[in-house]
């Protein structure tokens, strides 16, 4: 069975500094009409920076719409038409001020498919060297320094809350442990 709908119609609802919303019309499989409100988003990087001695590091920050700190792998969103390599890169440096001599992609992730098509690149980042980090200006963060596998606990065990931490390190975790076990 085809699964696909077909935009019949596409409306500019918000066009915000970060977000651009649409309502848009569909053709359903059965021949039905519905609506959609999707959030347009230009994708994101995440990265899992792990030091030869098997520690990762995270970033502690304020988010807004959940009113409380999180603890999360560094991550940014892409410039609209932005390489997800570079902007990694980059966004390391600034969140964590580090540079990694390793770089493996660990796929994609759609962390909300039901409303919005942000992709996220997601990348296991070996190899660091420090320097000093610089978030924008508008960003207040918290490096911390644990242990993989205490991080990977807090992923399974619920104290790391936020979904593309999850994810990427578990990604992380396994990719290690493969290259590990030969």
């Amino acid at each position: 069975m085809e699964l696909g709908e077909k935009t019949l119609s596409s409306k500019l609802v918000y066009d915000g500094g970060l977000l651009k919303v649409y309502y848009d019309t569909v053709e359903l499989v059965n021949g039905s009409t519905s609506w959609r409100e999707v959030v347009r988003h230009p994708g994101a990087v995440v990265m899992v920076p792990v030091d030869d001695d098997g520690n990762v590091y995270l970033v502690r920050q304020y988010r807004y719409p959940y009113g409380k700190t999180t603890l999360e792998v560094p991550a940014g969103k892409l410039e609209y038409g932005e390489e997800p390599l570079p902007a990694a890169q980059r966004e390391l440096e600034e969140e964590i001020g580090a540079h990694a001599r390793q770089w493996t992609s660990m796929g994609e992730m759609l962390p909300t498919p039901g409303f919005c098509d942000e992709l996220q690149h997601v990348y296991l980042a070996r190899g660091l060297d420090f320097g000093k980090n610089h978030p924008d200006e508008d960003e207040f963060l918290e490096i911390v320094k644990l242990p993989l596998s205490e991080a990977e606990d807090m992923a399974v065990d619920g104290r790391l809350q936020d979904s593309k931490t999850v994810a990427a390190l578990l990604r992380a975790c396994r990719l290690m442990e493969r290259e590990e076990n030969g």
